[in-house]
């Protein structure tokens, strides 16, 4: 309830001007957003592929409403990707990428031509792009398109959601095919009759549908701060034998950095996923929705004067 109260509340425009403007509030954005810009959000993620981790580069923003500015935000891509294979650290950082900002919402054919223009400059330094996983309105749409896509390109992956009743189904799709999936819980708001609106209906599924994944998937994403699912997962691993180099556990920019390093000194392939850029908002309020419990940083802030 409190989750979507907040994501709600959040989709009011005078919410979204004053959360921009607040100085209050810039402190709890940087913590969860590398920066503005590439040069910044590149000095966070050399700085964690020292430190030992794997990365995940994402240039936030969604539902381009022209054919510019998804032609813009193809460009910015194809500038992280270059900028990626001269770092020393090439091996250990890829990026992420939303198809409504490649201009789905302009054009099915459109999108996939900007889609493969990426896939094809990654191919050029050996780089992987990832596909993000949006509202359910754009489920099949994506999966149909990862699926087109895949016979020309390896180099990409995609996000599924287990809140969502079908996942279990788009699972088997992507260990049947081989292509890379990073599995969350989901983060959109969406009604009772497509994703399970009980915490611990999701649970089961993320954990039935991660244990898929870990056994018989290709290298997946296991996307989670849940320690109690994170202790499932590794008696699970541990019980069938698993190689840990099957598989890594992701985590996102700010979050549980002492989860990340305590899985990282256990001998796990932990990857940090790392947004940046002006269109944080609708990203920093998902996340606010994710841990309410943030919110208490601000208020403590208020009455610190």
């Amino acid at each position: 309830m409190l989750r979507s109260a907040i994501i709600r509340v959040s989709e009011a425009s005078w919410v979204e001007r004053m959360v921009r403007r607040s100085r209050l509030f810039r402190k709890l954005v940087d913590r969860f957003i590398a920066g503005d810009n590439l040069d910044q959000a590149m000095e966070s993620a050399e700085r964690l592929a020292e430190a030992g981790f794997l990365v995940t580069l994402d240039y936030l923003g969604e539902n381009t409403r022209s054919e510019a500015e998804a032609l813009a935000a193809k460009a910015t891509y194809s500038a992280m990707l270059e900028r990626i294979a001269q770092s020393p650290h090439k091996s250990k950082i890829n990026i992420s990428i939303k198809l409504t900002q490649c201009g789905l919402d302009q054009g099915e054919a459109f999108a996939e031509q900007n889609f493969r223009d990426v896939l094809g400059v990654a191919a050029q330094s050996g780089n992987f792009v990832r596909v993000d996983m949006e509202g359910s309105a754009y489920t099949q749409r994506t999966i149909d398109m990862i699926l087109r896509v895949w016979n020309d390109f390896k180099n990409t992956g995609t996000v599924l959601q287990s809140y969502l009743y079908r996942n279990d189904d788009d699972v088997e799709i992507m260990v049947a095919k081989g292509i890379r999936t990073r599995l969350v819980k989901g983060a959109y708001l969406e009604p009772a009759s497509v994703a399970y609106p009980d915490k611990a209906k999701t649970d089961e599924a993320y954990v039935r549908q991660a244990k898929r994944l870990m056994a018989a998937g290709n290298y997946p994403a296991i996307a989670t701060h849940d320690e109690k699912i994170i202790a499932e997962l590794e008696a699970f691993e541990k019980a069938q034998g698993l190689d840990r180099s099957r598989f890594e556990y992701q985590m996102l920019y700010g979050i549980r950095r002492d989860l990340q390093q305590r899985l990282l000194d256990a001998g796990y392939n932990v990857r940090v996923y790392v947004p940046f850029g002006d269109s944080w908002y609708p990203y920093f309020t998902r996340r606010l929705a994710e841990r309410p419990a943030n919110m208490m940083f601000i208020l403590k802030s208020l009455f610190k004067g």
